[in-house]
């Protein structure tokens, strides 16, 4: 059995998929773009880019009554690889205090809205 979480405190789903699903005991949060659910805009310099892309997903497992220590995987795209020492830096502070989820991050052409970063989580909703 499957379950859409959805809150307003991340944007909306920008095409025919859901914020999060919930399944198996795993929470499979969508890529999170850093898009500011209340006033639709993203910030300008990857360091704020991230930071929201990881507030979005905060805000995901919140609604699904979950923690970033519940994260156990996550999938970084960046635009720029060079980017990657700034990004690190930032998610290394949003999971402080956690057992570092695994990762990876990919390098990409191009993303929605043509986004610097977005980043998608699995987290375990089981104990």
């Amino acid at each position: 059995m499957k379950k859409a979480i959805a809150t307003t405190k991340a944007p909306a789903a920008i095409g025919p998929y859901s914020q999060a699903i919930s399944a198996g005991g795993f929470l499979y949060i969508s890529g999170q773009l850093p898009i500011d659910a209340e006033t639709g805009k993203m910030g300008g310099n990857i360091g704020e880019q991230a930071r929201a892309s990881l507030q979005n997903i905060d805000n995901i497992l919140q609604e699904a009554g979950l923690s970033r220590n519940n994260v156990v995987k996550t999938t970084i795209f960046l635009k720029n690889l060079a980017d990657f020492e700034t990004v690190n830096k930032i998610y290394g502070e949003f999971f402080a205090g956690s057992v570092f989820p695994a990762r990876s991050t990919i390098e990409i052409s191009r993303l929605p809205r043509d986004a610097s970063i977005e980043i998608e989580a699995i987290a375990c909703n089981n104990g």
